[in-house]
């Protein structure tokens, strides 16, 4: 599985580590804000040193219950960072976090960015689809229910995972006729989900390689941690890894983190175990 990514083809024989840089002041875990031109030039800086692959780049916090952000707040977020970030990495792949098609157009047209990761699957904006077949970017299509306003109380299913796979294909089908190939599946850990139904779907995760699309896992310092643990996200680091971990033995192409060194140590380890696993 491959993508093409600012005009090179990348491969995902190796899983890759996506770093977060989040510019807002209320993302649910404190140390991933970056708001200042100073702390987003050093995390950039950070997630290329450690081995991150691609910097993933939000303005708008979809944590459960999150208040809404105006469209030109979300812009004027993301086009400083993005700015920012070019003027000291400017070949650096980035990914927008934004599930707004003029956003992503802006991102992508005006500031270099890379790839396009919805967190709505095309469903909060009627125009993203068409947006993203336009601007012949990579996609990651999570998969949710409702907005990050009301997707905790969206969290009825009448089969759980088969409904998650439907998405996935009427979606994946919507996007090839559109002339998009370069798809990516997030399967929203976290978003519209229990506890529980986070570990089902991970523990069913190598279900989606049936799709032959890379898969994006997206767990770090999650509810799914720290709610078990009776901690909190500060606290989730070790059980981000453990989770990461089984993640990539369910087939994960990409790890999203906040932390990025531990993550690129543990597909490090991974990739050395599998070396060995079918002897």
């Amino acid at each position: 599985m491959s993508i093409n990514l600012n005009g090179y083809l990348t491969d995902f024989s190796t899983p890759i580590v996506m770093g977060i840089l989040n510019i807002t002041p209320d993302s649910f875990f404190e140390g991933s804000r970056y708001q200042t031109k100073d702390k987003i030039c050093y995390r950039a800086e950070e997630i290329i040193r450690q081995g991150g692959k691609i910097i993933d780049v939000g303005g708008y916090s979809t944590r459960p219950g999150a208040k809404e952000v105006t469209e030109d707040e979300e812009l004027d977020r993301i086009t400083f960072a993005l700015e920012t970030i070019r003027g000291i990495f400017p070949d650096a792949p980035v990914s927008i976090d934004t599930f707004r098609s003029k956003v992503a157009q802006i991102a992508v047209r005006d500031f270099g960015a890379a790839i396009i990761n919805d967190v709505s699957g095309g469903e909060l904006d009627e125009k993203m689809f068409e947006t993203v077949s336009t601007l012949k970017v990579p996609y990651i299509l999570m998969h949710i229910k409702g907005n990050p306003q009301t997707m905790q109380q969206n969290i009825g299913y009448v089969d759980f995972i088969p409904e998650i796979f439907l998405y996935f294909a009427e979606k994946v089908d919507k996007l090839k006729l559109l002339g998009v190939n370069d798809i990516i599946l997030d399967p929203g850990f976290g978003f519209a989900k229990t506890p529980d139904q986070n570990y089902e779907l991970l523990s069913n995760m190598n279900l989606l390689s049936r799709f032959g699309l890379p898969v994006l896992a997206g767990v770090s310092r999650k509810r799914m941690i720290w709610q078990l643990l009776d901690s909190s996200p500060d606290d989730s680091l070790n059980g981000t890894s453990v989770l990461n971990t089984l993640a990539l033995m369910q087939g994960a192409s990409i790890l999203r983190v906040h932390d990025v060194k531990e993550a690129v140590e543990t597909v490090t380890i991974y990739c050395k175990y599998k070396e060995f696993y079918a002897i």
